[in-house]
């Protein structure tokens, strides 16, 4: 049993997040890091509703969904700590 039943979620944040950083690394356009962390966090989110029993989505269209969201939040947390 999971003792925090959303770590699927801040497991995805945390890896688009990683992805942003390499992008940095990249002679690719940082204006596409948000994209690409939409884009990588809802493959991740569709392979978490596979391989993870607790994850909180039970079809695809929603795994997805929650996916992308979380790597969204990861551009936007890295936003919001650089501006503090």
């Amino acid at each position: 049993m999971d003792i925090f039943p959303l770590s699927g979620v801040a497991a995805i944040t945390a890896l688009c997040w990683l992805l942003g950083e390499g992008v940095k690394l990249t002679p690719l356009d940082t204006r596409a890091i948000p994209a690409l962390c939409g884009l990588f966090g809802a493959l991740l989110g569709l392979a978490g509703l596979y391989l993870m029993p607790d994850f909180p989505a039970s079809d695809l269209i929603t795994a997805a969904a929650v996916g992308a969201a979380s790597g969204f939040a990861a551009t936007g947390l890295h936003e919001a700590c650089k501006t503090l």
